[in-house]
């Protein structure tokens, strides 16, 4: 697959679910066309993982990065799944424990096992953060070193079905490089630990650990 440069994409300033496709018209030519994707977001979710696998289908044969930083709430068969998938003992025998495997579920393993998606966890530590991590940072790189980010939406489930009224606002780094910068400092420092107030896991040490929690009223509020 050629993979366009994110400068060639016609992309707008800002979409808005009362008048754009955000799937359609940003995520997925986005994901199409970059080599890393880093996101911050409240959440993650087998299905938003597993949603990858439409938006970027030539993903192991491009290495392209996925980098995750989320809080610590997951729903429990989520849990469950994504802890045997990143274990050393089950990981690659996984599928073959549960029958006849879907083919997301083995581009996931593959994604996982050979380190092209991290997902770390973010919990904050202070009094002065109250609840859980909430950041919406999303940001694409491609092969030329271009890059966009974007805030907003914590929807990546691709699911029709399941999307929410929202919106967010995007920048790129030739046409506002200042704000590009901030946002990707701010995406490093989370994932190396070095931001106020949080502190940050590997996924593994937050199963082992026992970091990670469930909460079913939550489960209902996002369902």
């Amino acid at each position: 697959m050629i993979l366009l440069g994110l400068k060639d994409l016609s992309l707008k300033e800002e979409y808005r679910s009362d008048r754009d496709n955000l799937i359609e018209e940003f995520f997925l030519p986005c994901l199409d066309n970059c080599i890393e994707y880093d996101r911050a977001v409240e959440y993650v979710a087998l299905k938003s993982l597993t949603a990858y696998y439409f938006g970027l289908k030539s993903f192991v044969s491009n290495n392209v990065q996925i980098r995750i930083v989320t809080g610590h709430r997951l729903r429990t068969s989520d849990l469950n799944v994504l802890s045997k998938l990143y274990s050393k003992k089950t990981g690659k025998n996984f599928f073959k424990m549960n029958g006849k495997p879907e083919k997301k579920f083995q581009m996931l393993s593959q994604m996982i096992q050979h380190n092209k998606l991290k997902i770390k966890i973010a919990m904050p530590i202070s009094e002065e953060v109250y609840g859980t991590f909430d950041e919406k940072i999303g940001i694409f790189r491609d092969e030329n070193d271009d890059v966009i980010a974007f805030t907003g939406t914590s929807n990546e489930t691709f699911d029709p079905q399941n999307r929410n009224f929202e919106s967010i606002d995007v920048f790129t780094s030739w046409n506002d490089k200042s704000r590009v910068e901030i946002k990707t400092k701010d995406f490093e420092n989370l994932w190396h630990d070095e931001t106020k107030n949080l502190k940050v896991y590997d996924f593994e040490y937050a199963i082992k650990n026992n970091l990670l929690i469930y909460s079913p009223e939550w489960a209902v509020s996002l369902s």
